[in-house]
């Protein structure tokens, strides 16, 4: 995959936590932050997942009315 540079700026503090994060781990400071973005996407997708699944359950009778249908216990309507 290409790589494109990215220039942040951020207080001194955050930039040395950054720098010995990424120590810690062995990577460099720029693997670290891509690691974290990462992280941050995939929990944005578990989120919404959640929420959409939350959704569906929470108005399932809505869906089985709507639908000519009906579903069984446990079963969503088609």
């Amino acid at each position: 995959m290409a790589k494109t540079q990215l220039n942040v700026r951020v207080d001194q503090a955050t930039a040395e936590t950054a720098r010995e994060r990424a120590s810690q781990r062995g990577i460099s400071v720029n693997r670290y932050i891509e690691e974290l973005v990462r992280q941050d996407e995939g929990e944005n997708g578990r989120a919404f997942v959640e929420a959409a699944a939350d959704f569906m359950q929470r108005y399932e009778a809505v869906f089985d009315e709507e639908s000519d249908t009906p579903a069984g216990p446990g079963e969503s309507a088609r």
